[in-house]
């Protein structure tokens, strides 16, 4: 068909076609423009994107090297540090090993050589005491000897003069007058005269008539041989010297055996000094009497109760070199851990007093050395010679607190001691307590009760107290929390004045806090009842000037005045009142 002959509606539509077709391949051709910048922009993008990723790869690869770096460089440090560590505590253990050993040789030396001079006192003294003997023996046998010759003098004299009087009296007896008249079918005589000789005795022992033969004459009457016997044993003394006790006869050998003293350390006789006399020592408390010898050889004594150690027993030797009696062991306290329960109840005592410390206050037991080096590092204190049990620190320092409880090994010596260092660090007027270990529970409390009064003092700003007058208060506080301990031991209502004064001075938390704790304690020995009464003793027989006179003074100014009163006027003067 012609273009002509298309209608103009045709025409039209043909128009529209071609339009929209030239249309399409424009937006074909925008597309494919537009797709190729898109794709230029997202290959510079990508590129773009790439770069920085390597830019941070590289960032990040210099960091984890310098971060090796640092941390190779922190582990060389600290291996390092861990060596030197190491070496030192190697060094101080081998110093510390060689000090034990050396310390160990010296005692053994000196156990040695105490050992020979006592077997060479001994060896000497046996000597003597035979020479003695045979001295003696020998003028007992001449004085025997010289006693038979005139005894048997003495009998023949007598005899003789019996003879004479019994021949004389037989003579008497037969002058008889002639027979009476006789008045019935028998016949009756005067009887014999009815003879006493002149040798008549009466036994002191059986009460009869002594007849012919030997006889005794002593203690202001006379004895058959087999009724003179020792009231001891009741056999026949048959020596021609005895003992007299009470106007009773002993053989020597039975009263010397029952009255002669014997050493509580030996079990041997107590000898006589030079001049013949019976010499001994007996302690002040316990009544152990002992040699004097005793106290020159080396022999040990309790670092608790003070008593010797016996020949026939033996006492538990501490690390330290102390040794402790069994029954002080029985109650002792090993461990740090083991002692907290009493720190409580010590808190508990001065809370109960009206005390109440309020900072916490750091207890560790510790053996002698650490407490000295301890002591050592303090700048100010006053301590009791010769040897110092407990002590309050102000100052920071390390100390090697024991750790564990250690065991009783062979020969009742202590091993397994655990220690471990504790850093004190100064966050209050006072750093620490430190209590030496292996004492009895009641030690080791009137120990910390002293300690604790010291740390009261310092933190209450109390100013700098003469010895005389901070060691004797703490002494006081003490010797009152033994008192207190005694009581509930006891049950009993004797307390000393100090305690009862101070009571008075006290609220009633005292009374409710010492029967709670008491029934935690169980019931105690007699033993240890005695052990608190001595180490009351202790306090209050104390000869030092700053412990002793001080406790005095102090115990005094409290059972005057009260706690309270006493406490405020050393703070506003320094003295008691």
């Amino acid at each position: 068909m012609a273009m002509e002959e298309l209608t103009e509606y045709e025409q039209e539509e043909i128009d529209y076609a071609i339009a929209l077709s030239l249309s399409v391949e424009d937006q074909k051709e925008k597309a494919v423009i537009e797709e190729e910048a898109h794709s230029d922009e997202d290959e510079h993008s990508t590129k773009a994107e790439s770069e920085d990723d390597e830019e941070s790869i590289k960032c990040l690869s210099e960091d984890d090297d310098q971060i090796s770096k640092s941390h190779l460089e922190e582990d060389e440090q600290l291996d390092k540090a861990q060596m030197e560590e190491d070496e030192r505590l190697a060094k101080a253990q081998i110093e510390e090993d060689e000090r034990l050993a050396k310390a160990q040789m010296e005692e053994d030396e000196r156990l040695a050589k105490a050992q020979m001079e006592e077997d060479e006192r001994l060896a000497k003294a046996q000597m003597e005491e035979e020479e003695q003997l045979a001295k003696a023996q020998l003028e007992e046998d001449e004085r025997i000897a010289s006693t038979l010759v005139e005894d048997h003098e003495k009998v023949s004299t007598f005899q003789a003069e019996e003879d004479e009087q019994l021949a004389r009296a037989l003579q008497e007896s037969l002058n008889i007058e002639p027979p009476p008249p006789r008045f019935d079918s028998g016949n009756i005589f005067n009887p014999y005269p009815f003879f006493y000789p002149s040798g008549y005795r009466v036994c002191a022992g059986c009460q009869t008539e002594i007849g012919h033969g030997r006889f005794l004459s002593c203690m202001g009457a006379f004895w058959h041989p087999e009724c003179f016997r020792c009231n001891a044993c009741n056999e026949p003394i048959t020596d021609y010297e005895f003992s007299m006790s009470d106007n009773r006869p002993y053989h020597k050998s039975c009263y010397k055996e029952q009255h002669h003293p014997r050493c509580d350390v030996c079990r041997n006789f107590i000898p006589t000094n030079s001049s013949g006399l019976i010499e001994y020592r007996k302690h002040p408390f316990w009544s152990q009497q002992y040699c004097p010898s005793h106290e020159k050889d080396g022999t040990p004594r309790c670092c608790s109760c003070e008593r010797m150690e016996p020949r026939d027993t033996s006492y538990l030797l501490l690390d330290d070199g102390r040794k402790l009696c069994l029954e002080c062991l029985d109650s002792a306290i090993m461990d740090t851990h083991e002692c907290q329960p009493l720190y409580l109840e010590i808190q508990e005592f001065y809370e109960g007093l009206n005390m109440k410390v309020e900072q916490q206050v750091p207890m560790l037991l510790v053996e002698r050395q650490a407490l000295n080096e301890a002591m050592e590092g303090e700048k100010s204190g006053h301590h009791h010679l010769p040897e110092t049990r407990g002590l309050c620190l102000s100052e920071e320092q390390t100390v090697a607190t024991i750790s564990k409880r250690p065991r009783i090994g062979a020969g009742y010596r202590i091993i397994d001691m655990f220690t471990e260092p504790y850093r004190l660090v100064r966050r209050c007027e006072v750093t620490a307590i430190l209590v030496l270990y292996g004492l009895p529970r009641l030690l080791t409390g009137s120990i910390l009760a002293h300690e604790m009064m010291h740390a009261w003092l310092r933190l209450k700003g109390y100013p700098n107290l003469k010895p005389e007058v901070e060691e004797g208060i703490c002494q006081v506080l003490a010797h009152m929390w033994l008192d207190s301990e005694m009581y509930s031991i006891t049950g009993s209502g004797v307390a000393s004045t100090s305690s009862s004064s101070a009571s008075s001075s006290s609220s009633s938390p005292s009374s409710s806090s010492s029967s709670s704790t008491s029934s935690k304690k169980g019931r105690r020995s007699d033993f240890e009842k005695k052990l608190g009464e001595f180490f009351k003793h202790q306090i209050e027989s104390d000869t030092s000037s700053a412990y002793g006179d001080g406790f005095r003074e102090g115990n005094d100014a409290v059972s005057k005045y009260g706690l309270k009163r006493t406490l405020d006027h050393i703070r506003l003067t320094g003295t008691f009142p």
